[in-house]
């Protein structure tokens, strides 16, 4: 089974290498977020492969402080465990950490963490997204503004 998974990998990995795009926003909240001196994690079920292959290609390796992989936790989403390995690895409590999820169980994660969550509706439509904070329809929608108050309103 391990050498069939390593398999897809390397194919979804070949791939995808020629049609890596950012979602509309996301580089510039990236930029953002380092000019306001927040620390940034991220924490995806992908093996850390796939996840290298993405950010070397989008040329976003140094906006992270942290990454966690599939491989770095027993469990996937909608457990808790990357998240939290996330958050432990950066020195951020859980309630003052905020993820940034497109998908049902990275939200259900995000609150099972105790960690306010924003949904983008780029996979999932905006009803099945409604356990977190906030939904929006792009990252270009995300302000500063908003980052402050989902913290202050855990405080």
């Amino acid at each position: 089974v391990d050498a069939i998974v390593d398999e897809k990998e390397i194919n979804y990995r070949q791939r995808v290498s020629q049609h890596i795009k950012s979602l509309p926003g996301a580089i510039e909240l990236l930029k953002s977020l380092r000019e306001h001196g927040f620390k940034v994690a991220l924490a995806s079920s992908a093996p850390m492969e796939n996840i290298q292959l993405v950010t070397q290609g989008l040329g976003i390796n140094n906006y992270f402080h942290s990454i966690v992989s599939g491989r770095d936790v027993s469990k996937g989403k909608p457990s808790p465990q990357g998240f939290l390995l996330a958050a432990k690895k950066l020195g951020i409590s859980p309630q003052n950490c905020i993820i940034i999820e497109d998908a049902v169980a990275g939200v259900t994660a995000a609150k099972r963490a105790g960690m306010r969550c924003i949904a983008v509706t780029n996979t999932h439509p905006r009803e099945s997204l409604t356990g977190a904070d906030l939904v929006i329809d792009t990252l270009e929608a995300v302000s500063m503004t908003d980052l402050e108050q989902l913290i202050e309103i855990h405080k």
